[in-house]
């Protein structure tokens, strides 16, 4: 799993890690270009104890599967050498949402099938010459370049990476323990376009300062990677919210990971979150999706399927 320090998505980094950890038929290492602390946009933060340049070492041969979710800077230059160099010792690499900008940006899209999120598509075949977008399919693969449909397809393709390494029962195990019901390519594309209404919601959301709140989420070790990043993910996708972990000190998720909390003294009177621990992570998306309608209306919980590109007639 790479990482940008200065903003790399939530839901593209968290997902995919947890997943393949859960998993346990691969090393699965998370390294950013210094190590320390990660900001994950557009919520939450995790402090990583490796750098690319510890892997290098650790690994002369290369990664067998790069992932790459979308960040903050599409062409960050430490980022894109590192991805180059990867590609060239034969990773897998693979660009989750918008982190097809920055694979894009070390030369592997040229001439090669990709999806992507549905606002980047135009830009990406704008981009590099012979790239051609394939549109409903949440993950598509071609000379060893994978990339996927919205944020929410970082399920999907994290369960079909599993299927690739160790087959189709492990696949198929990992899958129902997070609640994921399928991890196919087929997706329907059409509802995925930016509209009046959605345009609408966005400005009014965002305009009507005075009305956004903080959601707070209680974390404690042992909080579950996947189940925390869909839900901090979707809030914060509200325009009306910002959703912040909040504990007295740093804990440790059950990937493994270290999340860096909020302290809950320096954030007013937040609006409380608490997630259920007996949902099945994979599952907590569209509970959340349930309650933002519930708070914010219909229209919001709409824009915030839009941008995580997520169908509940698909789902995952």
């Amino acid at each position: 799993m790479l990482a940008l320090n200065e903003g790399t998505e939530t839901t593209d980094f968290l997902v995919p890690y947890a997943v393949l950890r859960r998993a346990n038929v691969a090393t699965v290492e998370a390294v950013a270009p210094k190590p320390g602390r990660v900001n994950l946009m557009p919520a939450l933060a995790v402090n990583l104890p490796n750098d690319v340049a510890s892997f290098d070492r650790r690994y002369p041969n290369g990664a067998d599967y790069v992932i790459v979710p979308a960040m903050h800077s599409d062409n960050d230059p430490v980022i894109i050498d590192w991805i180059r160099s990867q590609a060239a010792k034969g990773a897998v690499i693979v660009a989750i949402c918008s982190g097809a900008l920055v694979v894009g940006n070390a030369g592997l899209l040229d001439h090669r099938r990709f999806a992507g999120h549905w606002y980047d598509k135009a830009t990406l075949a704008a981009r590099h010459p012979g790239a051609v977008h394939v549109p409903n399919r949440r993950y598509v693969a071609d000379h060893g370049i994978v990339s996927t449909t919205g944020v929410s397809a970082s399920v999907p393709i994290s369960v079909a990476i599993i299927e690739a390494i160790a087959g189709r029962a492990q696949a198929r195990s990992v899958a129902d323990s997070i609640g994921a019901a399928n991890w196919e390519t087929a997706h329907d594309a059409t509802p995925f376009r930016l509209e009046a209404r959605s345009l609408r919601t966005l400005v009014v959301n965002t305009l009507t300062f005075w009305r956004h709140e903080t959601i707070a989420i209680p974390v404690k070790d042992g909080i579950d990677d996947i189940q925390l990043a869909l839900a901090a993910d979707a809030w914060s996708r509200t325009y009306r919210s910002t959703a912040i972990a909040v504990a007295s000190r740093s804990v440790q998720m059950r990937s493994g990971l270290t999340l860096e909390p909020a302290s809950p003294a320096a954030n007013g009177s937040p609006y409380w979150v608490r997630l259920e621990a007996d949902t099945l992570p994979a599952r907590q998306l569209r509970s959340t999706l349930i309650d933002i309608a519930q708070r914010y209306g219909d229209a919001t919980r709409k824009l915030v399927e839009l941008t995580m590109e997520y169908d509940e007639r698909g789902g995952f």
